[in-house]
């Protein structure tokens, strides 16, 4: 499609990267965009003053009811849920100069999740994408004064779960290279130092992959998970290779099995110490990915 013809390409960064953050799902998210095209194609032209404000309130009207689908299916999701990988944040920047524009962190989507979908509709229509107050109250249709209640109250979450982003990348990628090597050595006193004491290990298997059925908590349980796993490798002559990549605007890891991709590995930095790791091994979840590790 030309996108002299294609009302979408003009803000599919802004449109992707809402859709992607209201649902955690990327494919999700470019479902959105398609149905939020064929709404548009049908739609009386004349009556749109601002194409990309009409996209943005199509996508966001999306998204919120695709949400209350989706609860009833996370309540049914064995183990925990991560969000999909997103592996070039770039396609989904808001090209807003807010604080949080750049932030796609798991720690970040997983509070949003928590979420109701209105409030995470205000949070980040209006705190990432830099959307008035009056526009959102007529997307959501709310008054501005609730829209603004939303807002804040999504804003406490987020201030209050979300870890501090003062690490730099290299301290991330220098404590993201040490957990690599403890759990591989299986050397739990040189994992266990790299941990907050109240580190946080989440697993998503979908229940296709075997994973842990519950986040693991504290430095002492998590360091013993994970060195577990590295000796286990190690005894079953799994060849494992590791490909640094940036995960969701962050240092992370593919990991392949055998040469077969396994699962991505990420963490969250709080104080010079990994505060939480995530591994996403759900397939559906992967696609994106290489299948095979031949491809380095």
């Amino acid at each position: 499609m030309n996108s002299a013809d294609d009302p979408i390409s003009a803000s599919r960064g802004k449109l992707l990267g809402l859709a992607y953050r209201m649902l955690g799902s990327l494919a999700d998210a470019e479902d959105v965009l398609q149905d939020a095209y064929l709404r548009y194609a049908g739609a009386d032209r004349s009556a749109v003053r601002s194409t990309e404000a009409y996209l943005v309130t199509i996508v966001t009207r999306l998204c919120i009811d695709r949400l209350k689908s989706a609860r009833v299916k996370r309540e049914i999701y064995v183990g925990p849920w991560l969000p999909e990988p997103v592996f070039d944040a770039d396609q989904i920047s808001p090209d807003a100069a807010v604080e949080m524009a750049d932030d796609l962190s798991f720690a970040l989507m997983l509070t949003l999740e928590r979420l109701s979908a209105s409030e995470r509709a205000a949070f980040l229509l209006h705190d990432v994408f830099d959307t008035p107050f009056s526009e959102i109250a007529a997307m959501l249709g709310k008054s501005e004064a609730a829209c603004r209640q939303l807002a804040a109250r999504s804003r406490k979450a987020v201030r209050t779960d979300r870890p501090s982003r003062s690490a730099s990348e290299s301290q991330h990628r220098e404590l993201l290279s040490g957990f690599v090597e403890a759990m591989a050595s299986g050397d739990e006193n040189r994992l266990r130092v790299l941990l907050a004491e109240d580190a946080i290990a989440v697993s998503d298997g979908g229940g296709v992959k075997q994973a842990a059925l519950k986040p693991i908590y504290g430095a002492d349980k998590v360091t013993r998970f994970f060195t577990g796993l590295g000796r286990k490798s190690v005894r079953l002559g799994v060849k494992v290779d590791l490909v640094a990549s940036e995960i969701n605007g962050l240092p992370g890891l593919l990991v392949y099995f055998d040469g077969v991709m396994d699962q991505t590995i990420s963490i969250d930095v709080r104080d010079d110490c990994i505060a939480a790791i995530y591994a996403v091994r759900n397939p559906e979840k992967l696609k994106a990915l290489p299948a095979s590790a031949s491809f380095h």
